[in-house]
């Protein structure tokens, strides 16, 4: 196969990058033209397409700007640049405007409002590519891990004292950077259980989790015995026997028998010379119950507006359906009204009614999912997938460690955007205001991932 002439552009990621632009546009589009479109086109450009579309440009000329500067500048000011969006993050905490209780914009005026958290992406970005691609570093050392996740815990704790702690999750998704370049698997499993005891231990007595900890926990310990056979059947009869119990309304009688089961079994297995598992369980356990517990108290601890918006994800049968659970209902219904095929462009009722708040931010999946039903969704989903899917495909063709990781930093990112703003809308994850890389509404989001497209193609175009 011949090779790639110098400065050849990527043409799949810049077709997917412009198609998934302009569908965006049309979604924002649809979403006004309920309350209809008067007057020439400088009062169009006052409502909310034609804001977008000025920014549609905007970004477009921005993203093929980066493109031209050579990519030595990138590596060479990647830090400067880092350092800024910091100071910026810092400044808006002082100058910044209030916006549904978030500290989080610099204002300018005549509605226009730049948010520096997503800026504050691209400088992490590039800011840890240049890190880990200059020195030899050795992500299984404690010291390498420290400072390398100091480049993104920075803007975490900036971004919570705004507070924003949407965007402040978003940027723990360049641990996938860190783990391609070596960091040991085991750390993101440890995050990963720890997330979910934090999320279960929100809505869940401590009692309650203690009980599923302990079935758990006894599990593994049995799972490593001899004559596994035999000690499984047993567990599956007393599992049947706590149910049982619980039926019969016996909470304490059932967690008595766990944790006795539990703390047996363990003695049982250190006695048998495994000391290591039976250790390792049982930290485990407690530190969980612990967690689990912090959490229950600082739910009962918090307005009961916030602890609404919780329930919405994890209990949503106990959310006010008039209050915190209105919007996710409404998206619901207006995703599934859309069937195979959809209503059609520009007839989604859902859509145009304002039935759906936040629909051009937040919640923009619903208008394709009302409109153009669930091929459209299809094709949608197909389209980020097969963009992230090309961004890796680049990353592994560099030549450079900065190149790479900044390939990955950019697929992370996406990754997490695409995944939560998408769970959002059908309850699958918090609603925690993430926005849909290049569809949703928003000058910023969309001036910043287009900076982060353009860098990657001309890094590529360099290889």
């Amino acid at each position: 196969m011949a090779s790639r002439s110098r400065h050849q552009i990527d043409w799949i990621i810049l077709s997917i990058y412009l198609a998934l632009v302009f569908i965006g546009w049309a979604m924002i589009y649809t979403v006004g033209y309920g309350k209809g479109y008067e007057g020439n086109f400088f009062e169009f450009l006052k409502n909310p397409a034609g804001k977008q579309l000025v920014w549609v440009i905007i970004s477009l000329v921005v993203m093929f700007a980066a493109f031209l500067i050579e990519g030595k500048f990138w590596r060479t000011f990647a830090n400067i640049i880092y350092f800024g969006c910091m100071l910026m993050l810092g400044l808006v905490l002082v100058l910044g405007k209030e916006i549904n209780g978030a500290t989080a914009w610099f204002d300018f005026g005549g509605g226009v409002t730049i948010q520096p958290s997503e800026f504050a992406k691209f400088g992490t970005i590039i800011a840890l590519a240049s890190y880990l691609g200059a020195y030899a570093n050795n992500l299984r050392s404690i010291k390498s891990q420290l400072y390398a996740f100091s480049f993104f815990l920075v803007p975490m704790v900036l971004l919570l004292l705004q507070p924003d702690a949407g965007s402040a999750l978003v940027f723990l998704a360049l641990q996938l950077v860190l783990f391609r370049e070596g960091l040991p698997g085991i750390i993101l499993l440890v995050e990963l259980c720890a997330g979910a005891v934090l999320a279960a231990g929100l809505v869940t007595p401590p009692a309650e989790l203690a009980m599923v900890l302990s079935a758990l926990g006894t599990f593994l310990l049995v799972w490593n015995t001899e004559k596994r056979i035999y000690w499984v059947s047993g567990f599956i009869i007393l599992t049947t026997a706590a149910v049982i119990g619980l039926q019969y309304d016996q909470p304490m009688f059932v967690l008595a028998g766990a944790l006795t089961i539990l703390l047996g079994l363990s003695v049982y297995q250190w006695l048998h010379k495994k000391q290591r598992l039976t250790a390792l369980v049982l930290g485990a356990f407690f530190v969980s119950i612990a967690l689990g517990s912090v959490a229950n108290l600082g739910f009962n601890a918090l307005p009961r507006h916030q602890q609404e918006r919780i329930l919405v994800w994890l209990k949503p049968s106990e959310a006010d359906p008039q209050g915190a659970a209105y919007n996710l209902n409404h998206s619901k219904m207006a995703i599934a009204s859309g069937g195979l095929t959809g209503k059609g462009f520009l007839e989604g009722s859902f859509t145009q009614g304002n039935f759906v708040p936040e629909q051009t931010t937040d919640f923009i999946f619903c208008a394709v999912g009302e409109e153009q039903g669930f091929i459209g969704v299809i094709f949608i989903i197909s389209l980020y997938l097969g963009l992230m899917i090309r961004i890796v495909v680049i990353a592994e063709r560099q030549r450079t460690g900065f190149n790479r990781l900044y390939a990955y930093g950019v697929a992370s990112v996406l990754f997490v955007h695409f995944f939560i703003n998408i769970g959002m809308t059908m309850g699958l994850m918090p609603i925690i205001g993430i926005p849909l890389p290049f569809l949703s509404k928003g000058g910023s989001s969309l001036l910043a991932f287009s900076i982060m497209i353009g860098v990657l193609l001309k890094l590529d175009s360099e290889k």
